[in-house]
C-alpha cells in the first residue's frame, strides 16, 4: 500500500477506516493494492479487454491464510467481492468496481504424486502449469484448449477439452478441494466432507466460496498423442460438416474432433494465397495407442480435398497450447453458446451462413465435439448441468477497436438466437458473457433447486455473486 492508504476507502455505500486498511494490509503475507500503487492497473488487467474495472482494493494472496483474512475483510466490511485465478472468464467477474478484488494468481504451486497419480493444484494455475508438471510423470488432467486458462474457473464451471471423452470432464476427476466459505472458514470438500459442497463445485461455478487448492487424480497419457489440423475451403464446409457428423458416430473415446470456421490466420503451412479466407478446420486429437492413430483418424482424414492436414504426432503439452496465439490477452470479446444433441441440417445452415457474415478477422464459431466418457456419468452426479450433449457451440467474437463493438456483438447474438430452436437449452457456463444472467437458472435446468438450497446454506448473504450467480434458495432474478 501506498501513502492512499492513510485515506477512508469508500466502496459503494461502504465507508472502511485507514485504520482498518492498514491493519488487514500488515496481517497479510501478499500485497495489498490500491489505485495508487504501480502495479495496480497491471494487475486488474484481465483476459478480455472489454473489462475495464477498478476495485478499491486488491489483496494478492500467498496462501489460504491470505484467502480466510481477505473473506473476513470483506465480509465484515460489506465489500463487493470479486476473485481472481487466471482472470480468463469471458464474463469479467475477476474484477469488480469499487470492491474488493481477491486475486489468486500468485498461487501456482502444482505438486504430482507419480506413485498414487494425484496432484494437488493452487487456484492461481494456468493450465499449462499444471500440463507441465504432470506430463513430466507421464500424467494428465482433463483441461481445456487455451493453456493460459486458470485451472479454478475452468474447474468450477466443469472443463472440457481434447482428453474429455476419454477421461471425463475436468470435475471428474477432482477428489477433493480446500474451500473458504463466506463465513471465514476454510473446510476440505470431498465426497466424504461436506459432500453437498463438493456436488456444487463440480460445475456450480464460484458461487460457493473460494478454492484453495484442488486435489486430482490422474491419468496416464502421453508424453505424446496424435494430433494436428486438417484444413479445408469454405466452399466444401457443408459437406464437410455433414461427414464430420457421420464420422463422429464411430468414433473412439480417445478421439475427439472440433470444427472451427474463421478467417484463416498466418499459419506457416498454409499457402499465402489462403491468409485471410474463409476456412473450415477439423482439429483433432488421439489420445490412444500410436500404432492405432491412423486408423482412427483416417475416416475424418478422408473427408473432402483439404488444403492442408498436418495432423501426427505431437508431444500433448504442445497440443495444449497450439490455439493459444489466437487467443492472446489484450483483445476484446464477447461469446455466445449452446448446447446441441445433434448437428442438424438445420444448425450447418445456420452456422454457414454466419461465417459469410463474419465481422473481423479474428471472430469464429468452433464446435466442440464432446460425449464419451463425460457423458456416461449421471447429470444429477455433479451439479453440471448436460452430461449427454454431443457438440457444444460457442460463438466467439474477437476484436481491437471498441467502434466495432456493436457489429461484433451483434452478430454473435444474432447466430445465438437464430439457432436456439435447435439447441437442449443448457449451457457451459465458463462460456457464458456478463450480459446472461437471466440465463442461469435454465443453464442448470434441473440441478439448479439444488444449488440455490446449498447456496443458502453456504453463503445466505450472497457474497460470492461476482459469477453466474445462484441465488440463496434458488430464487430468479
Amino acid at each position: 500500500m501506498n501513502d492512499m492508504s492513510l485515506m477512508n476507502l469508500q466502496a459503494g455505500k461502504t465507508i472502511v477506516s485507514a485504520a482498518a486498511i492498514e491493519a488487514f494490509a500488515w496481517q497479510q503475507r501478499g500485497d495489498v493494492l490500491d489505485a495508487g500503487d504501480a502495479s495496480y492497473d497491471e494487475v486488474r488487467a484481465i483476459w478480455n479487454s472489454m473489462i475495464d474495472r477498478k476495485p478499491a482494493l486488491i489483496v494478492r494472496c500467498a496462501g489460504a491464510g491470505d484467502v480466510v483474512r481477505a473473506v473476513r475483510f470483506a465480509r465484515d466490511n460489506r465489500l463487493l467481492v470479486a476473485v481472481r485465478g487466471g482472470g480468463h472468464n469471458i464474463a469479467g467477474n475477476a474484477v469488480c468496481d469499487g470492491g474488493l478484488m481477491i486475486d489468486l494468481s500468485p498461487m501456482t504451486s502444482v505438486r504430482v504424486d507419480a506413485a498414487a497419480k494425484r496432484a494437488w493444484v493452487e487456484p492461481g494455475a494456468t493450465l499449462a502449469d499444471v500440463d507441465s508438471e504432470t506430463q513430466s510423470f507421464g500424467l494428465a488432467v482433463p483441461t481445456g484448449i487455451n493453456s493460459t486458462t486458470g485451472i479454478a474457473g475452468l474447474t468450477l464451471g466443469g472443463g472440457f477439452g481434447w482428453i474429455t471423452r476419454k477421461f471425463g470432464l475436468t470435475i471428474d476427476s477432482l477428489v477433493s478441494a480446500d474451500v473458504v466459505t463466506a463465513d471465514g472458514n476454510l473446510v476440505r470438500a470431498s465426497a466424504t466432507e461436506n459432500s453437498d459442497l463438493f456436488w456444487a463445485l463440480r460445475g456450480g461455478g464460484g458461487n460457493f466460496g473460494i478454492v484453495t487448492a484442488f486435489e486430482f487424480k490422474l491419468h496416464e497419457l502421453g508424453p505424446q498423442v496424435t494430433a494436428g489440423l486438417v484444413v479445408h475451403p469454405f466452399a466444401d464446409a457443408k459437406t464437410v460438416l455433414e461427414q464430420y457428423r457421420q464420422a463422429l458416430e464411430t468414433a473412439p473415446d480417445e478421439l475427439t474432433c472440433w470444427a472451427v470456421m474463421r478467417q484463416a490466420p498466418p499459419l506457416p503451412f498454409l499457402p499465402e494465397a489462403w491468409h485471410g479466407k474463409e476456412v473450415l478446420v477439423l482439429a483433432m486429437c488421439y489420445c490412444g495407442d500410436a500404432a492405432s492413430a491412423e486408423t482412427a483418424t483416417a475416416r475424418l482424414r478422408a473427408i473432402g480435398t483439404p488444403i492442408a492436414d498436418v495432423v501426427g504426432p505431437s508431444p500433448f503439452a504442445g497440443w495444449q497450447q497450439a490455439f493459444d496465439p489466437l487467443l492472446t490477452p489484450g483483445a476484446r470479446n464477447y461469446w455466445k453458446s449452446h448446447d446441441f444433441m445433434e448437428l442438424s441440417d438445420a444448425t450447418i445452415t445456420i452456422l454457414l451462413d454466419a461465417v459469410r457474415r463474419l465481422p473481423g478477422p479474428e471472430c469464429e464459431i468452433f464446435i466442440a465435439h464432446v460425449g464419451g466418457a463425460a457423458g456416461r456419468i449421471a447429470t444429477d452426479a455433479t451439479a453440471f448441468p448436460r452430461r449427454n450433449s454431443h457438440f457444444v457451440m460457442n460463438v466467439h467474437a474477437r476484436w481491437r477497436e471498441p467502434a466495432m463493438d456493436a457489429a461484433c456483438i451483434g452478430w454473435a447474438r444474432q447466430l445465438f438466437e437464430a439457432a436456439k430452436p435447435y439447441s437442449v437449452g443448457t449451457a457451459y457456463i465458463n462460456f457464458m458473457p456478463e450480459d446472461e444472467g437471466d440465463r442461469v437458472e435454465a443453464a442448470y435446468a434441473g440441478n439448479y433447486p439444488r444449488l440455490g438450497e446449498i447456496k443458502r446454506r453456504y453463503d445466505p448473504d450472497n457474497l460470492f455473486r461476482m459469477n453466474q450467480n445462484v441465488k440463496p434458495g434458488g430464487e430468479v432474478g
